[in-house]
C-alpha cells in the first residue's frame, strides 16, 4: 500500500509540480495584490497531535496550545525525496507567517524501520535546518487521525480548528501559500504583503528535471521490489550468490554477489557486492544504511562503466567514490545533458550495506 502512496505522489508531482514552482519563482507572473478570496470547504477538524511518541523543537503541543491559530500540518519521512523537494517552501512560510500567526508542524511519520530511530530524525531535521516544531509519529497514529496515505501531505487549519485545504505531493505551491494568506486573513492577522515566496533549491531540493523523467521509484526489498532481473530470481531471507545479466531493460535492476533478500532491504554479505539498474532521469538516489553508526562502507560507482566525472551526485566524487556512513537517502548521480538510458552500478567494498529503494529526478 505505501508503494501506492509514494508512487501516487509522483505522479502528483509530474502533473502539477513543474508549472507551480515556475509560478513561485517568477515574479512576473505573479500577482501584486492579494487575489480574490475562493469558498475553501471544511475538509474536518484538527485530529489531537497527544499520541506524538516525540518531539523535536519543541515541547509537545496539545490542542489548547493551538486554539485560534493558523496551523500548516506537513507528513513527512526523511529519505523520501519527494518530500525533500517541498521543504525549501515549506521552510520559507515558516520564516515568513511566524510573526502573522501561522504555526507549521511536521509529523514525522517512518516509511522505513531505521527512521522510528529518532536520533536519525534528530540528525536529519539539524541537516535539512528544520527548526519548527515535529511531532514524532513512530506508530502512525497521527497518520491514521488524518486518515493520511501519502509522502509528502501538506494540510492547512483554520482558528476554529477545521482543516480548509489539503495538498499530496510535490508542486501546486502557488496555491499552498494564497491559502495562507486567505486563512491568516481571515483570522485578522494576516499581512498586506502578497508576495508569494521565492526559493532557491539545490542539491536534493532542486526541483526534478520532469520532461527527462522516464524511472519511477522502486524498491530493493522483495516487499514492493519491481523488474528484478537476476538469473534465478529472488530468494527470501536466504544468503544466495546473485549475478546480472548481460543487459538490462530499462527500469529493471539486478544483484552480483552474496546478498540477502529481505522484507524491505537487500543485505550484503560478503565484500564486493554490485547492484545494477537501467534507468532514465537527470537524479539517481539511493537509501542505504551502514550495519551500525562509526562502520562506514565504501562504494564506487560506474554509469554505462566509467566513472561519473561530472555526473556524479553529491554522495560522491568525480571518480565514483564515496561511503555509507549513516542510514538515509544518498544521491548518487546529477546528469548533465543529454539525458538518456543509462546503466547505473555500485560496487560495495564492505559487507553490511542494507540497500533500501531508489528514486529519481
Amino acid at each position: 500500500m505505501k508503494t501506492n502512496r509514494l508512487f501516487l505522489a509522483a505522479i502528483l508531482a509530474g502533473a502539477i509540480g513543474a508549472p507551480s514552482v515556475i509560478l513561485a519563482q517568477d515574479k512576473s507572473v505573479v500577482a501584486q495584490v492579494a487575489p480574490a478570496a475562493v469558498q475553501l470547504p471544511i475538509e474536518g477538524r484538527l485530529p489531537s497531535l497527544a499520541s506524538a511518541t516525540g518531539w523535536l523543537n519543541s515541547r509537545p503541543l496539545m490542542q489548547s496550545d493551538l486554539r485560534g491559530k493558523v496551523i500548516l500540518i506537513d507528513f513527512w519521512t526523511y529519505t523520501c525525496i519527494y518530500w525533500r523537494r517541498t521543504l525549501p517552501y515549506v521552510r520559507a512560510w515558516a520564516e515568513k507567517y511566524k510573526d502573522q500567526g501561522l504555526v507549521v508542524i511536521g509529523v514525522h511519520a517512518p516509511e522505513f524501520s531505521f527512521e522510528k530511530n529518532i536520533a536519525n530524525v534528530r540528525r536529519s531535521a539539524e541537516d535539512m535546518r528544520i527548526d519548527y516544531p515535529v511531532a514524532i509519529d513512530s506508530e502512525h497514529a497521527i497518520w491514521a487521525a488524518f486518515r493520511n496515505q501519502y509522502w509528502p501531505a501538506l494540510y492547512l487549519i483554520d482558528v476554529s480548528g477545521q482543516i480548509r485545504y489539503h495538498q499530496f505531493g510535490e508542486g501546486e505551491y502557488e496555491q499552498s501559500e494564497r491559502t495562507i494568506q486567505q486563512l491568516l486573513a481571515e483570522a485578522g492577522t494576516g499581512g498586506t504583503d502578497h508576495q508569494l515566496v521565492s526559493v532557491n533549491a539545490r542539491g536534493f531540493e532542486a526541483a526534478a528535471d520532469w520532461g527527462s523523467l522516464k524511472s519511477p521509484e522502486n524498491y530493493v526489498g522483495y516487499e514492493r521490489t519491481e523488474n528484478f532481473a537476476s538469473p534465478g530470481g529472488a530468494v527470501l531471507d536466504e544468503a544466495r550468490v546473485y549475478a546480472a545479466p548481460a543487459r538490462l531493460q530499462l527500469n529493471h535492476w539486478a544483484l552480483s554477489g552474496n546478498w540477502t533478500m529481505e522484507e524491505e532491504a537487500a543485505l550484503l554479505n560478503k565484500p564486493d557486492g554490485r547492484i545494477a539498474y537501467r534507468f532514465h532521469a537527470r537524479d539517481l538516489h539511493l537509501v542505504l544504511a551502514p550495519p551500525a553508526q562509526g562502520h562506514p562502507i565504501r562504494f564506487r560507482i560506474k554509469i554505462d562503466g566509467a566513472s561519473p566525472g561530472a555526473d556524479h551526485g553529491l554522495d560522491v566524487d568525480p571518480e565514483g567514490r564515496g561511503s555509507v556512513q549513516e542510514a538515509r537517502l544518498y544521491q548518487l548521480v546529477r546528469q548533465t545533458e543529454p539525458i538518456a538510458d543509462r546503466t547505473f552500478e555500485i560496487e560495495f567494498f564492505d559487507a553490511g550495506v542494507r540497500a533500501y529503494g531508489f528514486t529519481f529526478g
